[in-house]
Formats: C-alpha cells, sequence, structure tokens
C-alpha cells in the first residue's frame, strides 16, 4: 500500500469533496487510444464507474440533436403516467420532420408516444409528450435542465425536447460528449428505458380508434456489435450527425458519444466512430479490484484536549474498475499533525484518498472515534479537587 501523512487544514477534506462533486472522476490518459475520429467530440465511460476511459474535447459545449430525446424520455418516466392521455395540440403537430404526423385535438396513450419518440425519433410526439408532461414546452424544459443538474451535468442546457436548433438569451440548445454520457449512464439504470429503446418494432393507434401505426427502431447500432444495449442517433444543421450508445459484453458496461461526426454524405462517420469507441473499451480495459477493505490508522495528538490523544478511523471500501495497464493506482493518507480541541465524535478530521494515474478517483473521510472537549476552568477546577481528594 502506497501512503504517506502529510500537514493539513481541516477545510482540505472539504475542497477534496466539493472538488469530486464539481469536476467527476478525471478521464484517463492511456496509450492505443483511438485515433482519427470523425466527431468534433467524443467520450468513452466506464458505466459502472463513471470514470471516463477516453475523451476528444469532452467539455466543449455542442448541439446535440435527437440525442437529447434519451433527457426526454427519461424525464418522462420519472414524471408521468405512461398510460396518461396525451391530447394533441397544434403546436405539437406542426413540428417539422421526422414527425408521425399526429394531428390536433387527436388522443394518444403516453406508452406509445413513447416508442415514437425513440425507435423513429418523431418530433412531433416528442413536443406532445413535453406539453403533456411539463404543461408545456418551456415546462418540460425546466425538468430536464433540473435533472441534468441533479445528475452534475453543469454544461448542459436544453430548450426544445426534440433536440431541434434553438437558441434563447441564456444560451444554445447545447451539451458536452462528457455530460451525455452521463445521462446515457442514468437511463441505463431505468428498466422501461431499456425495454423502449431495445424494441425493435411498435404498433399502436389513437384512442378513438380512427388511425394506426407501427414504429421501427431506427437504431442500427443495435445491429452493429454484439451486446449493444441502447443509443439514440440524432442530426440537425447545426449539430451534425451525433450518437450516444451504450453496450455491454464480458462483464463491462460502456458508453460512447459521439458529436458533430460528419454533416450529409458522411453519415456512417458515426457509426465508424462509436465502434471504434467501444472496441477500444473492450480491448485495453480490464475489470480490476482496487483499493483496501480495511486499514488501521494511528490516533492523533490534540492539543489543549482533555484526552490528550483521539482514535480516528475510515470506512473504506474495494472498488472494481476497467483498468489498462497503463493505469497505476495508488492511495494517500490526508491527516494533519495534530487535532486543536474540541475534537467531537464523529468529526471528519482527513481523508484517504484513492487515484488513478495521480488523478483523484474517490476519498473516504478520516472520522474521529471519541471526543475530547477543550480543557477549560471548570474542567481544571475538577482535576484539582481529584488531586485534594486522594
Amino acid at each position: 500500500m502506497d501512503s504517506s501523512v502529510r500537514k493539513f487544514r481541516r477545510i482540505s477534506t472539504g475542497f477534496l469533496i466539493l472538488f469530486i462533486l464539481l469536476t467527476g472522476v478525471l478521464p484517463v490518459r492511456a496509450e492505443n487510444e483511438p485515433e482519427n475520429l470523425y466527431a468534433r467530440a467524443a467520450v468513452l465511460m466506464d458505466a459502472d464507474s463513471g470514470r471516463v476511459l477516453f475523451e476528444k474535447n469532452g467539455e466543449e459545449k455542442l448541439p446535440m440533436a435527437s440525442t437529447t430525446k434519451i433527457m426526454t424520455l427519461l424525464v418522462t418516466l420519472e414524471n408521468a403516467d405512461l398510460d396518461g392521455t396525451i391530447e394533441v395540440s397544434a403546436y405539437a403537430a406542426s413540428m417539422p420532420d421526422v414527425q408521425l404526423g399526429i394531428r390536433e385535438g387527436e388522443r394518444y396513450r403516453l406508452l406509445d408516444l413513447c416508442y415514437s419518440l425513440m425507435l423513429e425519433s418523431h418530433n412531433d410526439t416528442a413536443v406532445a409528450i413535453a406539453e403533456h408532461v411539463g404543461g408545456s414546452v418551456e415546462g418540460f424544459a425546466a425538468l430536464m435542465n433540473q435533472k441534468a443538474r441533479d445528475l452534475g451535468c453543469y454544461d448542459t442546457y436544453f430548450i426544445t425536447p426534440n433536440g431541434l436548433d434553438a437558441e434563447d438569451e441564456t444560451g444554445i440548445h447545447s451539451t458536452t460528449a462528457e455530460d451525455l454520457a452521463r445521462i446515457m449512464r442514468h437511463c441505463m439504470e431505468n428498466e422501461t428505458f431499456l425495454s423502449i429503446t431495445q424494441t425493435v418494432s411498435w404498433s399502436f393507434g389513437d384512442l378513438d380508434g380512427t388511425r394506426s401505426f407501427t414504429v421501427n427502431n431506427k437504431n442500427a447500432f443495435l445491429n452493429m456489435m454484439e451486446g449493444a444495449l441502447a443509443g439514440k442517433t440524432g442530426f440537425t444543421n447545426g449539430a451534425g450527425y451525433c450518437y450516444v450508445g451504450a453496450l455491454e459484453r464480458g462483464g463491462k458496461r460502456l458508453i460512447a458519444v459521439v458529436l458533430a461526426c460528419g454533416w450529409p454524405n458522411n453519415k456512417s462517420w458515426k457509426w465508424s466512430d462509436t465502434t471504434k469507441l467501444m472496441n477500444y473499451g473492450l480491448s485495453e480495459f480490464k475489470q480490476t479490484t482496487i483499493g483496501e477493505d480495511s486499514l488501521t490508522l494511528n490516533s492523533l495528538p490534540v492539543t489543549n484536549g482533555q484526552n490528550p490523544e483521539v482514535n480516528v478511523d475510515v470506512e473504506l471500501s474495494q472498488e472494481s474498475l476497467l483498468l489498462s495497464p497503463d493505469d497505476e493506482f495508488s492511495m494517500e493518507v490526508l491527516l494533519p499533525d495534530s487535532l486543536e480541541a474540541p475534537v467531537h465524535e464523529g468529526e471528519i478530521v482527513g481523508s484517504l484518498v484513492y487515484y488513478i494515474n495521480g488523478e483523484i478517483l474517490d476519498l473516504f473521510p478520516i472520522t474521529a472515534v471519541e471526543e475530547s472537549p477543550a480543557i477549560d476552568f471548570r474542567w481544571r477546577l475538577e482535576q484539582v479537587a481529584r488531586q485534594w481528594v486522594l
């Protein structure tokens, strides 16, 4: 075990926790990385840990077209009854291609329109869903943006539920490859999301029985690689071709994102890049257990404390990560030379930090397991009295 003890102010622990929350897990820098990608921005993520295994301009804000719809579906699944009835508005019916062709006043079951949304990426059903779930497109966008913040996606801004290019006084409809991967990571935990996006075809009609439809899954990646789980394509003039997809094979769960991956006449580039990213994850990374399940720490002296020293402890866990042969794991104990009374039981006094390639992966608080109140006049008086009695 590689560890050391360093002086630090107690604020250090809070800073490290804030650092993890704001930045997330830092990307790997390994050899044999994918080269010559067409995409302007790309990310490969370990879905289990959230660790970025590869990135190219992963934090650049870009429009993301219909990959937006993974968030549209996620917010819908978390906020609405799928058996609810949607009545189509004139605005929803007016959306441009790609569209199902729903008409103003028609009524549909929400679940059926979710298949239309994800299998064929219909823009009109996206708006109909948004108006039903959020009360309006703007209300639904607020739900999308709140969910993005909840997931730590602070460089993402949603304006529309369908991903059409849009801009308002706050910014443009956009995300980053890293943020989009984080959103897909959460979507993968929703069984209904996976069931809908894996469906080959779905037939349904309006609730008045006057029209019928069959939608077919246009996500070609599902048939390109063994273990493909889910995904969403996208294209607009502003975004170019985009894709976010998930794969599970050999105990590995991977997410690949490509943004601005060519424009018309280069429609296949997104598949080339996605396959290259997934194959890199499958071939170069192995599931590895890191860390310790327990650790013995020395007690710490307490300045001006009624107890001259206190015992400290840390609750550790071993973690399973996808690591490449180039990755190096280390751990470090961060503790002060002494503590200042009063020290309270359960108080955080330090941290144990896990690193991969020198970058923070995870941290564990070190806490005092007993207290040491500050020495005061009453305590001194009690000590004198005790000595006098003895």
